[in-house]
């Protein structure tokens, strides 16, 4: 298939698929740690090996965590966008459509948390996206406004979190050894499983992990990924998104991305400090990345339009391509990812240091990448998203 004809006669823009493409490669070296080992520990549970994979780790958190699910996000609101202008254009109720939509990507998800990694965003992606759409007619300044309170809410949350940790550690340290060794416990049976384990015992994990963290991960993650929901909603409405020149990007570039990585290797270098999961200095670090990260999504943003701006070449229409197959691409990541990792693939659960893992995991992302891009020169849509939008339209564009 021609990326630009189908492009141009989508109405789709260069840059939102670039952004997917940075997007999807972050998301793999964030993840990758959470596949590779305990989700209770991470990389705690074995994987500094060496100093050169605690500077991986280091690198990782100040680069990519709390930033590539934001891209994502924003994507999500963009396409939430694009979505109801189609409608618009064709006479479709978009409501039903959107409905359907939402309902897919639900039960992508619980397959993707079952067979694969229980850290999926699917779900909470459909469950945020139905809230979504109550914000369809909103205007863009009260989406900014709404996007910004929630991003205030989630750095309170979090600080908050490591405010409670220390006071736990003063005033409750028997309360806090025991939550620590609850959590080892949990360590400990995911690396039984994981690492020795059958494939149903791996799946009855991952569901069950996913239910213990989803609680937390719902005030941590959530009002991030919402707040970013809001944005890509109203970059489309305020037509930015289609405007890679223009001086909103500049100042990001130069001004949020200096604040955002500045703010992210503090973050980075507190969480590194930390000796577990209950060491309030690894909450503060995370609550710093949190509050840094806005900014640093907001220059990555700008330098993705710097690149969408540039005259168009092999490479970026190769890479912008696959951009247009991400869920096949973020779900293909996850398969790769857990038969190098678990038991019933090649073993390799809790082995190797976050070095690897992390270049195991951006290898992941760019094969990903190049399949989806190769996939499309042949299909109209990636496999995963041909499903969706059969389910999506029913058979009715």
């Amino acid at each position: 298939m021609d990326y630009l004809k189908d492009s141009k006669a989508a109405g789709r823009h260069l840059m939102p698929d670039l952004v997917r493409v940075i997007a999807l490669m972050g998301i793999a070296v964030v993840n990758v740690g959470l596949i590779a080992y305990p989700m209770m520990s991470g990389y705690l549970d074995g994987g500094f090996k060496s100093s050169v994979d605690e500077a991986a780790f280091w690198g990782v958190n100040a680069l990519f965590t709390f930033k590539s699910y934001t891209l994502f996000s924003f994507m999500f609101g963009v396409g939430f966008a694009y979505q109801m202008q189609s409608a618009q254009k064709h006479g479709a109720q978009f409501g039903s459509r959107y409905t359907r939509r939402i309902i897919g990507l639900l039960v992508l998800g619980v397959f993707h948390i079952a067979f694969l990694f229980q850290g999926d965003i699917l779900v909470m992606y459909g469950v945020l996206g139905a809230v979504l759409y109550l914000f369809r007619n909103t205007k863009v300044k009260t989406l900014l406004r709404w996007g910004i309170g929630l991003l205030a809410l989630q750095i309170f949350i979090m600080l908050a979190g490591a405010g409670m940790m220390k006071l736990g550690q003063v005033y409750a340290p028997d309360e806090m050894a025991q939550e620590l060794q609850t959590m080892q416990i949990g360590a400990a049976h995911a690396n039984e499983v994981f690492g020795d384990g059958t494939f149903v015992q791996s799946i009855m994990l991952r569901l069950s992990e996913y239910g213990q963290t989803i609680a937390w991960m719902i005030p941590i993650q959530g009002p991030g990924i919402f707040a970013f929901l809001l944005f890509g909603l109203a970059a489309v409405r305020s037509d930015i998104i289609a405007n890679p020149g223009a001086q909103l990007w500049r100042k990001f570039r130069r001004i949020a991305l200096p604040i955002g990585l500045i703010g992210s290797i503090l973050g980075a270098t507190l969480v590194l400090a930390g000796d577990n999961m209950m060491d309030p200095k690894m909450m503060l670090g995370m609550a710093i990345i949190a509050a840094a990260s806005p900014f640093s999504t907001a220059g990555y943003l700008g330098l993705i339009a710097k690149w969408a701006g540039r005259p168009l070449n092999r490479f970026t229409n190769f890479m912008a391509r696959g951009g247009t197959a991400t869920l096949s691409a973020y779900l293909l990541q996850s398969l790769i990812l857990s038969l190098v990792f678990n038991n019933y693939g090649l073993g390799l659960f809790g082995q190797l240091g976050a070095a690897a893992c992390t270049a195991i995991a951006f290898g992941t992302a760019l094969f990903t990448i190049i399949f989806a891009s190769l996939w499309r020169t042949k299909f109209k849509h990636g496999p995963f998203e041909a499903i969706l939008r059969r389910w999506t339209y029913l058979g009715k564009r």
